[in-house]
Protein backbone atom coordinates (compact mmCIF):
# COMPACT_ATOMS: atom_id res chain seq x y z
CA UNK A 1 0.00 0.00 0.00
CA UNK A 2 0.88 3.51 -0.83
CA UNK A 3 2.45 5.55 2.57
CA UNK A 4 0.54 8.64 1.10
CA UNK A 5 -2.97 6.57 1.95
CA UNK A 6 -4.08 8.24 5.02
CA UNK A 7 -6.94 6.25 6.86
CA UNK A 8 -7.44 8.21 10.18
CA UNK A 9 -10.61 9.06 9.36
CA UNK A 10 -11.68 6.09 7.66
CA UNK A 11 -15.09 4.07 8.45
CA UNK A 12 -16.04 0.54 7.84
CA UNK A 13 -19.31 0.18 6.33
CA UNK A 14 -21.36 0.28 3.15
CA UNK A 15 -19.64 3.43 0.94
CA UNK A 16 -23.66 4.93 0.36
CA UNK A 17 -26.01 3.56 2.83
CA UNK A 18 -29.00 2.17 2.80
CA UNK A 19 -31.87 3.95 3.63
CA UNK A 20 -34.74 2.52 5.37
CA UNK A 21 -33.02 -0.86 5.40
CA UNK A 22 -30.67 -2.42 8.33
CA UNK A 23 -27.81 -5.15 7.56
CA UNK A 24 -28.44 -8.05 10.38
CA UNK A 25 -27.22 -11.45 10.33
CA UNK A 26 -30.01 -14.33 10.30
CA UNK A 27 -30.31 -18.08 11.24
CA UNK A 28 -32.59 -19.32 8.83
CA UNK A 29 -33.06 -23.06 8.16
CA UNK A 30 -31.50 -24.55 5.42
CA UNK A 31 -34.53 -25.90 3.60
CA UNK A 32 -36.29 -22.42 3.60
CA UNK A 33 -33.32 -20.64 2.79
CA UNK A 34 -33.02 -23.08 -0.61
CA UNK A 35 -36.64 -22.74 -1.43
CA UNK A 36 -36.37 -18.96 -1.69
CA UNK A 37 -33.69 -19.22 -3.80
CA UNK A 38 -35.04 -21.36 -6.14
CA UNK A 39 -38.13 -19.41 -6.20
CA UNK A 40 -36.46 -16.12 -7.08
CA UNK A 41 -34.68 -17.81 -9.44
CA UNK A 42 -37.54 -19.15 -11.24
CA UNK A 43 -39.06 -15.58 -10.76
CA UNK A 44 -35.47 -13.66 -11.72
CA UNK A 45 -35.88 -11.39 -8.00
CA UNK A 46 -33.53 -11.60 -5.47
CA UNK A 47 -34.31 -14.15 -2.54
CA UNK A 48 -33.62 -11.69 -0.03
CA UNK A 49 -36.37 -9.09 -1.85
CA UNK A 50 -38.28 -12.26 -1.78
CA UNK A 51 -38.14 -13.15 1.88
CA UNK A 52 -38.58 -9.42 3.19
CA UNK A 53 -42.01 -9.69 0.84
CA UNK A 54 -43.10 -12.85 3.01
CA UNK A 55 -42.56 -11.39 6.44
CA UNK A 56 -44.23 -8.25 5.40
CA UNK A 57 -47.21 -10.08 4.45
CA UNK A 58 -47.08 -11.97 7.60
CA UNK A 59 -47.18 -8.51 9.34
CA UNK A 60 -50.19 -7.38 7.34
CA UNK A 61 -52.21 -10.54 8.07
CA UNK A 62 -51.85 -10.32 11.89
CA UNK A 63 -54.39 -8.83 14.04
CA UNK A 64 -53.31 -5.14 15.53
CA UNK A 65 -54.44 -4.98 19.07
CA UNK A 66 -57.70 -3.57 20.65
CA UNK A 67 -57.47 -0.21 20.94
CA UNK A 68 -60.02 1.83 23.29
CA UNK A 69 -62.44 2.25 20.59
CA UNK A 70 -62.77 -0.82 19.12
CA UNK A 71 -63.17 -2.29 22.64
CA UNK A 72 -65.32 -0.28 23.49
CA UNK A 73 -68.26 -0.83 20.42
CA UNK A 74 -67.35 -4.36 21.21
CA UNK A 75 -68.80 -4.43 24.87
CA UNK A 76 -71.87 -1.73 23.68
CA UNK A 77 -72.25 -4.65 21.18
CA UNK A 78 -72.56 -7.66 23.64
CA UNK A 79 -74.03 -5.99 26.20
CA UNK A 80 -77.18 -4.60 23.89
CA UNK A 81 -77.39 -8.02 22.76
CA UNK A 82 -77.18 -9.76 26.13
CA UNK A 83 -79.99 -7.38 27.44
CA UNK A 84 -82.09 -7.98 24.43
CA UNK A 85 -81.79 -11.79 25.35
CA UNK A 86 -82.73 -11.17 28.80
CA UNK A 87 -86.01 -8.84 28.10
CA UNK A 88 -87.30 -11.44 25.69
Amino acid sequence: MKPEYDFDQAKRGAIIPQEGKTRITIYIDNDILEAFRQKGDAEGKGYQTMINQALRQYLDQTKLPLDEDTLRRIFQEELRAVTFVSSV
